[in-house]
């Protein structure tokens, strides 16, 4: 299939505008931050939404921001959400109207992290500030309205590498128990050359395979990449792993490691749904408002999570 019209259109857009990847390793991580910042979009209303900061590793702080679909008096299932833009750009802001979407059609309650960002803090300062905060949720859930037994993880790009990380890391630690993971195109593997979508969707996709390499380079050293912490593909065992949905998209550069990892868990025995979005490209899950795709992305995902923590 050819790229979606409406996805290309996008595309152009947010080119025309400043908002792309082109030329990034050329730049600091400060130019490409402010390359992304300002741009508001119209948000969905949730029930209430309070920040926090909460304690990270080491004595450090780790901002958080709790969204509720609804007012209730009974716990509902809980989501820790940790936001793309390649461990180097976003935050809580960034995806704030992804994560209310997410919230309202799930009817879930999302905590959403605020990890320490690359190249200020590398590799594996965001994986563990992610699963610190998944600790707070898991031994907080009942003061915030929520189930510790429905337990969630779940995140977009790097974020998604973080929701499978931690994942890994709640089985390797001992806990806390995760009842589903939700990983929207997830980087899965920082071998730049390992997959055909790397070079198939290298180019004139918004995410490049320059500034995937330019994100590692933020991130990690070149020795840690192959660490199941920075690259959950590489873990030796997916046994005993929380269910997951897989999201992907046809014109994304992390298209196959994507859906490797999914058939993985599969192989490993983990129930796996795994989603590929034809026409579509990396970032297209939270462009709800001019994306029919993405809304239909996103409704597959809230029922995958509504299943997931029943």
């Amino acid at each position: 299939m050819t790229l979606n019209p409406a996805a290309r259109a996008v595309i152009d857009m947010m080119e025309e505008s400043g908002a792309s990847f082109e030329g990034v390793a050329s730049l600091t991580a400060e130019e490409v931050r402010d390359r992304f910042a300002g741009r508001e979009l119209p948000v969905e209303e949730v029930a209430r939404t309070e920040d926090r900061v909460i304690p990270g590793p080491d004595g450090t702080d780790l901002p958080i921001r709790i969204y509720w679909p609804e007012v209730t008096d009974q716990p509902l299932p809980v989501v820790v959400f940790f936001h793309g833009g390649g461990w180097v750009i976003g935050g809580i802001d960034s995806h704030d109207g992804q994560v209310r979407e997410m919230v309202n059609r799930s009817g879930a309650v999302y905590v959403s992290v605020e990890y320490r960002l690359a190249p200020e803090a590398r590799f594996p300062a965001a994986p563990e500030d992610c699963y610190a905060a998944t600790q707070w949720v898991a031994a907080n859930a009942a003061a915030i309205g929520a189930d510790a037994d429905r337990l969630g993880v779940g995140g977009d790009s790097a974020g998604g590498n973080l929701a499978a990380v931690v994942a890994q890391m709640a089985r390797e630690r001992g806990g806390p128990a995760i009842a589903h993971q939700l990983l929207i195109y997830p980087c899965c593997d920082m071998d730049t050359g390992a997959w055909p979508s790397h070079t198939d969707n290298g180019d004139d996709y918004f995410l490049t395979r320059e500034s995937m390499e330019w994100f590692y380079n933020q991130y990690t050293d070149p020795a840690d990449r192959t660490h199941p912490h920075a690259s959950p593909i590489k873990a030796d065992d997916l046994a005993g792993l929380p269910p997951a949905c897989v999201i992907t998209a046809e014109y994304d550069p992390l298209r196959d490691e994507g859906e490797a990892y999914g058939r993985r868990l599969q192989e490993a025995g983990v129930a796996c749904e795994i989603h590929r979005y034809d026409g579509m490209f990396h970032g297209f899950f939270g462009m709800t408002l001019a994306l029919p795709d993405a809304v239909e992305a996103q409704n597959t995902a809230a029922a995958a999570v509504r299943a997931g923590l029943s």
